[in-house]
């Protein structure tokens, strides 16, 4: 997957996001969660942004790790979201599979970064 693939990509997770939060019960619950989730998916796109524009490899490595943990993070309000049972998890499941294989694919563009510095 090339760089402008990957950037559109975690664009449209983070819009998705966007949108999820939009659709949310106004409860307080629902709420605080969403929050959670909506600063850590949008961060996704906009930490790969910046890793992009890295001035070393370190500098690089760093930020993409970023982009995984926040991506973990989405992952883990979606998955309180669900078990709060604030959102069917029908509704989540595509969201949710999207943040661990955004997960997966910068934890390896991190671990591999590291290898060959």
């Amino acid at each position: 997957m090339t760089p402008d693939e990957l950037r559109a990509r975690t664009k449209s997770f983070a819009l998705r996001v966007v949108k999820l939060y939009r659709s949310l019960p106004r409860s307080a619950d629902a709420q605080v969660m969403g929050k959670q989730l909506l600063r850590c998916g949008t961060s996704v796109a906009a930490n790969y942004r910046a890793s992009c524009r890295a001035r070393s490899r370190a500098e690089f490595a760093a930020r993409i790790g970023t982009v995984a943990e926040e991506a973990d993070e989405s992952g883990f309000w979606l998955e309180m979201l669900e078990e709060a049972e604030i959102v069917r998890m029908a509704l989540l499941k595509p969201l949710l599979q999207e943040s661990k294989e955004l997960t997966a694919i910068f934890t390896a563009t991190q671990q591999s970064t590291r290898k060959r510095s």
